[in-house]
């Protein structure tokens, strides 16, 4: 090992190069994972190679930005909707509700692992899309009765 290269804190070990990878990591055209925000078209959301080159494919990342603002919608949605009826069986209402709090949760961390990009523009439209939803599902602008006893099937979400 060169001398020249080892990194303090490290215990003289210098990091691999990008050369001497193998496996799953190793690729050709290896994409940089940004570790703080960035603002740009070019970003691997959610999936391997998802939304694709921005000069290749443009539009992907708006349909990207679209896809990750209709989740944290749908993530409101769900934590302000009341779809167990009244009277109905406590087995099926609690089957019910466990699903509906399991969908909840993994749309929620689908929204936070985007947010992981570090992609500014992903970032906006997640809380653009929580703001909407709480706006239209959660606050009281759009509220019929003003009557706070019990306004969703599933509890609060706690982070």
């Amino acid at each position: 090992m060169e001398h020249g290269h080892d990194m303090p804190g490290m215990g003289g070990m210098a990091p691999p190069s990008p050369m001497s990878m193998t496996g799953p990591m190793q690729h050709h055209d290896m994409m940089m994972m940004h570790m703080t925000f960035f603002w740009g078209r070019s970003a691997e959301i959610l999936f391997s190679g998802w939304p694709g080159s921005s000069d290749e494919r443009p539009y992907m990342y708006f349909v990207a930005l679209l896809f990750v603002f209709v989740l944290s919608i749908l993530v409101e949605w769900l934590s302000h909707c009341r779809l167990i009826k009244p009277g109905s069986n406590h087995v099926a209402a609690g089957l019910v509700q466990t699903l509906l709090h399991a969908l909840r949760v993994g749309l929620a961390y689908m929204v936070m692992l985007a947010i992981m990009s570090f992609n500014g523009g992903v970032f906006l439209v997640a809380v653009a899309g929580h703001a909407l939803g709480f706006l239209f599902f959660g606050s009281r602008v759009f509220k019929r009765t003003q009557n706070p006893a019990k306004t969703s099937d599933l509890p609060p979400a706690s982070c």
